[in-house]
């Protein structure tokens, strides 16, 4: 019985247990298998990889407070963060990373970077 590449359909030469005719048909078809979830986790990670940029740069001493709108203007994204940490008074710290921002009164907040 004559086996075909699952990618390109070429005749198969060798092992009689091998799917696909060449590195590159079997990458190929892997490649197509997971596109879908690769580009949702590429897309989270490039949103996170930017809240972090943008937190070190609006906070390069490791302690310091500003405006939201500072933060939005620069296309800060409220809703991906990696962490939370709650300290013993209920205050919650959104950590993209290193670096945290906690929401203080009148639209302002504090941003840390964690001590490694």
């Amino acid at each position: 019985m004559e086996k075909t590449c699952l990618e390109c359909g070429e005749k198969i030469i060798g092992r009689t247990d091998k799917k696909f005719c060449s590195d590159y048909c079997r990458n190929s078809h892997h490649n197509k298998a997971n596109k879908e979830t690769s580009n949702l986790v590429r897309n989270i990670n490039n949103l996170l990889r930017r809240n972090h940029r943008i937190l070190e740069s609006l906070n390069p001493t490791g302690k310091t407070s500003v405006n939201k709108s500072k933060l939005l203007s620069r296309g800060f994204d409220f809703e991906h963060f990696t962490s939370i940490y709650t300290t013993k008074t209920g205050n919650q710290y959104f950590f993209v990373y290193d670096q945290g921002y906690l929401k203080l009164d009148n639209d302002y907040y504090a941003l840390v970077r964690k001590n490694q």
